[in-house]
């Protein structure tokens, strides 16, 4: 169980912050930067929680505490001494990744093939599952960047690849099951 009792430590007034193994690193580490973009995604997701209803909303309040147990796995650096941890660190697992993958496999069989690129838009939660599309793929870049500085969770990586393109399809079913999404019409205003 986490308790703060304390919201503001001042230990973060010099740039620098504590990761969950205690070590100190600067606030713009690429550590620091991939997990604070997984909560950026979380932020996106409770706004396009505000207009979703029923199972969608249900899944969105799954992948909020997927995405902070993300956050977990990428702020504890440390995967070779797991192990030898006073507690055991919370890891991204395949299982999790499968998940994703069911849902938009169900989310997919009622959509229509697409035939050409869709604009965000569309409904008011259609549009706000695209900012979470582009955010997670974001956090998405920037955790395979740090993939080729320090070892991460390959679950994490799964999970994020996976995560954008939920919100892509999620969007679309939004979109009163991609009837009413936005069509790109290349050259248009030419």
């Amino acid at each position: 169980m986490v308790v703060l009792n304390k919201i503001y430590t001042k230990t973060g007034d010099h740039g620098e912050t504590a990761l969950g193994n205690g070590c100190r690193v600067a606030k713009h580490s690429m550590r620091v930067t991939a997990y604070g973009t997984v909560d950026e995604v979380n932020a996106t997701a409770g706004l396009a929680r505000l207009h979703a209803e029923g199972e969608t909303d249900a899944a969105l309040a799954r992948i909020q505490n997927d995405l902070f147990d993300l956050g977990a796995d990428l702020c504890r650096p440390d995967m070779e001494n797991d192990d030898k941890a006073e507690f055991t660190p919370l890891r991204m697992v395949d299982s999790q990744v499968a998940r994703l993958e069911s849902e938009i496999d169900t989310m997919n069989k009622v959509l229509e093939p697409l035939r050409s690129f869709i604009l965000p838009g569309g409904s008011a939660l259609s549009a706000h599952l695209h900012l979470c599309r582009t955010v997670s793929r974001r956090a998405e870049r920037l955790t395979v960047e740090l993939a080729t500085m320090e070892h991460v969770n390959p679950a994490a990586v799964k999970y994020l690849n996976r995560l954008s393109d939920w919100f892509f399809v999620a969007a679309r079913m939004a979109n009163d099951s991609g009837r009413d999404d936005v069509l790109w019409t290349p050259g248009a205003n030419r």
